[in-house]
């Protein structure tokens, strides 16, 4: 990503500071249209700050005035590359507080993630500042990747950036400093994230680009568009079923359908994921509102049409039966989770059902009134089965096929990697072999986990983990190096772990099975009330995940991310001398549960959610209550508690000291 202005040393001291203001302002009303006099003053001011602190420099460097950061919607004021370490450099006017910390802090993680010149480089972050009072960190000696983040006087960063450079030995292989700028920068997104880039019409191929390991992303993209457009040109409907495993980018190639570069062919995402939806749409009003300028009231109204409940869309359109959809596509989140008949037609205390057949047989309905053409892309994930009543892909493959019995209903057809009919689970096979209204394309089938950051690894050692296999879990963590899982018994130093993980604009936040009642008497009880602000408030909001006061559910963050998870491990799922034992708490007491498909359902559970953090994941297993003590519980028997973390513990995950002085050591925390 190119930076607004790059000079060498002698270019910026033979450079008026007016010029470079300037020059800065061309790019800025190329780019926005607008010039502002406040922002060329700063410039101008900067500048001029950089001018005197950088003039006898004992370094040859180059400083990059508003470094780009384009898919994260953020630019770094300046960048001072030298041959030893990268120098981070923001500037405020006032004294800094501890937002401008963690955002100075934030830019330079982000080069340390995503930037392919300044990983494993020596970063320093500096806060420039007047008038400095509190200085909030001092950097670390000996320099590692990132250091802490040094707060200094608009009169003194020159001389402390000196400093540290001698202090820094030169590499073996010093950063060439020339090709610093062109070097590839791929963040990886989240789903907010994405959502917001997409809807603000940004380019898709960049936010594809987030790892260099997902070019199969790619190829799924372009699988779709080529669906679709087969579909518009010989007047047809089709089913895009897209698979893969956990955090591959499922619904970052739905929310491309719905915001990208096809939303010209009309598009709505819908999805049963209530939290999912009313975190989505939060996110865009709230960026809307702020970039627009405009009432978040206002700002409400633009994403709703586009993201939308499905299970009201579908009622919708059944007591209309005359009505086509506004769109000629729709994406279909989770639709291995779609209802089948008996759970369609049920009315519960919140929802009278309109229904009278399964969510796929009215969704194939529904779509199929356009006659000309239609698309349904159906998402599916695997093992994220968590509810009674979900239909599975073999649903969907059912209404298919009756769609060709039916002369008067529309002909519909479908188009999936082997994934929608190799599942051992016979329930999430679209038929049982290939039909001939079934095409295989293995493009549309996501292999390569994009959500964890660092550690390609995990979605594997998870896997084995809910399966049981202490062998291949250990082996895939000794392979790796380690994986980010940790393991502690104590809340507070979990919260700690969290907390010190989560620097800069990172979010962290506690999430539990909805099953895990008896969390509530270690300590951790409460579940969160408002799930838009859970997700996007920041501290020193109390309803914000970042409080580490309440936890989400699956049920809330299904679909969702956050940096760093603390999964708080409940009483639902046990060790047992023949593996995880399902349970469920009724009354006082906890019940096996008996069913397979209630089995399945709890393993799943754990399974979402130790797949929700792109870094690390922090797993609480509670102390539990002890035989020896009087009052002794058990709800929770110590000895249940001791087996699941010794479990963890064989697997690969590694320990966390308890608190106070929990920590965790530089070769486990990256």
């Amino acid at each position: 990503m190119k930076a607004w202005l790059s000079l060498s040393l002698d270019e910026l001291r033979n450079t008026t500071p007016d010029r470079i203001a300037e020059q800065l302002n061309a790019v800025q009303t190329t780019r926005f249209a607008t010039s502002q006099l406040t922002q060329l003053m700063s410039w101008r001011a900067d500048a001029a700050a950089l001018q005197q602190a950088l003039q006898d420099a004992p370094f040859y460097a180059r400083l990059v005035f508003e470094y780009d950061l384009l898919r994260l919607e953020k630019r770094i004021d300046a960048v001072l590359v030298t041959d030893r370490a990268i120098f981070v450099l923001e500037f405020k006017v006032n004294e800094p507080s501890a937002m401008d910390l963690r955002q100075v802090e934030d830019y330079a993680r982000d080069l340390h993630d995503f930037h392919s010149a300044s990983r494993h480089r020596p970063i320093v972050p500096i806060l420039v500042a007047r008038n400095v009072k509190n200085r909030f960190a001092q950097t670390a000696l000996p320099f590692n990747a990132l250091t802490k983040v040094v707060v200094s006087d608009r009169d003194k960063f020159g001389i402390e950036i000196a400093q540290i450079y001698r202090q820094i030995s030169l590499p073996s292989n010093p950063i060439d400093i020339l090709s610093w700028e062109d070097a590839p920068y791929r963040p990886v997104m989240t789903v907010l994230d994405a959502a917001m880039q997409l809807y603000r019409r940004n380019s898709v191929a960049d936010i594809a680009e987030a790892r260099a390991d997902t070019s199969n992303l790619n190829l799924t993209f372009d699988a779709i568009a080529e669906a679709i457009r087969c579909a518009e040109r010989d007047k047809c409907h089709i089913v895009i079923f897209v698979t893969g495993i956990p955090g591959a980018g499922k619904t970052l190639c739905g929310l491309n359908v719905a915001f990208g570069a096809l939303r010209e062919s009309g598009a709505a995402f819908l999805s049963g994921n209530v939290p999912l939806i009313k975190v989505l749409r939060e996110a865009l009003a709230r960026d809307v509102a702020l970039r627009e300028k405009v009432s978040l009231n206002e700002a409400r109204r633009k994403p709703a049409h586009v993201l939308q409940n499905v299970h009201k869309f579908l009622d919708d359109f059944v007591v209309h039966p005359g009505h086509e959809p506004e769109a000629h596509i729709i994406v279909f989140d989770e639709a291995q989770r779609a209802w089948d008949a008996k759970q369609a037609i049920k009315d519960t205390q919140r929802r009278v059902s309109q229904l009278s057949d399964s969510e796929p047989a009215h969704a194939l309905e529904i779509m199929g009134r356009f006659k000309n053409w239609s698309v349904i892309v159906a998402l599916i994930g695997q093992g994220q089965e968590i509810n009674t009543g979900e239909a599975g892909l073999a649903e969907w493959g059912r209404v298919i096929a009756e769609s060709h019995l039916n002369e008067n209903s529309t002909r519909w057809s479908a188009i999936g990697a082997e994934r929608v009919i190799k599942s051992t689970e016979p329930s999430q096979r679209l038929a049982n072999d290939c039909p001939d209204w079934l095409d295989i394309d293995p493009r549309l089938d996501l292999t390569v986990p994009i959500r964890s950051v660092r550690d390609a690894a995990g979605a594997g050692w998870v896997e084995a983990l809910i399966k049981g296999d202490q062998t291949r879990a250990t082996q895939i963590a000794e392979d790796a190096g380690g994986v980010g899982f940790f393991v502690t018994r104590d809340l507070d130093a979990a919260r700690a772990a969290i907390r010190r993980l989560t620097p800069g604009l990172r979010r962290g936040g506690l999430v539990a099975t909805a099953g895990a009642k008896r969390l509530r008497a270690e300590g951790l009880g409460v579940q969160l009330q408002e799930v838009e602000d859970w997700f996007l408030n920041r501290w020193d909001d109390v309803r914000s995940s970042e409080a580490l006061e309440t936890f989400a559910t699956e049920y809330d963050c299904q679909g969702l991310e956050l940096d760093v998870v603390g999964l708080a491990w409940g009483g639902d799922l046990i060790r047992s001398p023949h593996g995880w034992q399902q349970r469920e708490f009724k009354g006082k007491s906890w019940n096996l549960a008996h069913k397979a498909e209630r089995r399945r359902f709890i393993l799943n559970k754990y399974r979402v959610l130790l797949t929700r953090a792109r870094y690390e994941t922090i797993i609480w297993v509670p102390p539990g209550s002890p035989t020896s003590d009087p009052f002794h519980d058990t709800t929770r028997p110590a000895s249940e508690m001791d087996a699941i973390a010794a479990f963890l513990l064989a697997c690969g995950a590694c320990p966390i000291s308890p608190s106070p002085t929990s920590t965790l050591s530089s070769d486990q925390a990256p």
